[in-house]
């Protein structure tokens, strides 16, 4: 048998050419790659600030608002708040007031109660991780360069760069015993040391050295206050622009104020003569209220007002703002202090009328130390020479005249 042969395939459909590619979409054109990281800046330095009163705090904003950016970086506030209520009232009130302008703000209880336990360890320990960011390369504000908590605090992590704000006539001691080269002292001590002094020789002397300019570490005193800059040092002004900016101006009223101090308190001045001279102006001037200092005692002030009839203000915030916000005498009378230099700065253009009332000799108690009088008559001088304010008679034999 012949074998069949083999059937041819069937017949299909011709094979598809190949599709030909499509061209792009319409679109937009590639993005181009990003361009490389710019380098980066200098890091903004770190700024802490160590503050017990309320007028530390103020001027802490008063820095913060006279040096805006200049380098800084973000400023944290330590409140090291006193035991006396209406210091620690005045604090919390500018404490809410520094979170305002959004500062942030640290309330550290190291005195009494509970924080007494600790003891200056404790301190150190909480506050070591804040203050070690500030060590070497940060920036600190001292509000009192002759408190115990900020020279310990200071002699454990020294900055690189200090700023001293004002905190009263202690800013012009500060600056002159820097100048002298002398250890670090209120002006109302005794000359001599107690035990307690002796035994916290070394730390002074050590905060001494922190708080002085040096190879590697500037110093810039903040004060509103005439003083000569210490060798090294930078004096900037404080013209209380952001309170001046921030409140006011205040409505006048047609009577005088009279602005109380703690020269009774502190042991330089003599209650029974300044009762006494408080009731003189008052009825030389027409004083109508008396704004106490925050440190009076509550018999001193009572004393001052069934003797005078004066009322008498606690004010809830530093003078200076009180002031701005009024109402306020047309005259502002007041004993040697901080406030105959901040007052003239913080009221510019409002018409109000400053007066110095100088303090007698007789005044002075008999354990007042030799100092006192040549320092507060500086005070009054200076105010005098750098506000051209007035100065009355304080005497008790010319108060009346003045």
């Amino acid at each position: 048998m012949t074998p069949n042969p083999p059937r041819p395939p069937a017949a299909g459909p011709p094979p598809e050419p190949p599709t030909p590619p499509r061209p792009p979409a319409a679109g937009p054109p590639p993005e181009a790659p990003p361009p490389p990281p710019a380098s980066p800046g200098p890091t903004p330095t770190p700024v802490v600030a160590l503050a017990e009163s309320p007028v530390q705090v103020l001027n802490v904003l008063e820095w913060r608002y006279a040096h805006p950016g200049g380098g800084d970086g973000p400023l944290t506030l330590v409140v090291l708040p006193p035991t006396d209520p209406m210091s620690r009232g005045q604090l919390r009130r500018m404490a809410q007031l520094a979170r305002d302008e959004g500062v942030t703000v640290r309330w550290h209880d190291a005195r009494g109660g509970a924080a007494r336990r600790g003891g200056p360890v404790r301190t150190l320990r909480d506050l070591a991780p804040l203050l070690r960011g500030a060590d070497g390369a940060g920036h600190v504000l001292v509000g009192d360069p002759f408190s115990r908590y900020v020279q310990l605090l200071l002699g454990a992590f020294p900055p690189r760069r200090v700023t001293v704000v004002d905190d009263g006539t202690a800013t012009m001691e500060y600056a002159a015993q820097l100048s002298r080269g002398e250890r670090l002292v209120r002006w109302h001590r005794r000359g001599s040391l107690g035990p307690r002094e002796a035994a916290l020789a070394p730390l002074t002397a050590l905060a001494r050295r922190r708080l002085a300019p040096g190879r590697r570490r500037t110093v810039e005193i903040f004060t509103a206050l005439p003083v000569e800059a210490p060798e090294g040092t930078v004096v900037s002004g404080n013209r209380f622009a952001w309170t001046r900016a921030r409140f006011g101006p205040p409505r006048l009223t047609a009577g005088a104020d009279l602005v109380g101090t703690s020269l009774v308190e502190t042991g330089v001045v003599d209650p029974d003569r300044y009762v006494e001279a408080v009731a003189a102006l008052t009825a030389a001037h027409g004083v109508t209220r008396y704004f106490a200092h925050r440190r009076e005692s509550v018999t001193k002030l009572h004393r001052i007002a069934t003797t005078t009839g004066l009322e008498i203000v606690r004010p809830e915030l530093p003078l200076e703002l009180i002031a701005r916000r009024g109402p306020l005498g047309r005259t502002v009378l007041s004993f040697p202090s901080t406030v105959v230099h901040t007052l003239p700065a913080a009221l510019a253009g409002t018409g109000v009328t400053i007066t110095v009332c100088d303090v007698a000799p007789e005044w002075l108690r008999a354990g007042a130390p030799p100092r006192a009088r040549g320092f507060l008559a500086a005070v009054t001088e200076t105010a005098r020479t750098a506000h051209g304010l007035s100065l009355t008679g304080a005497r008790l034999r010319s108060a009346v005249d003045c």
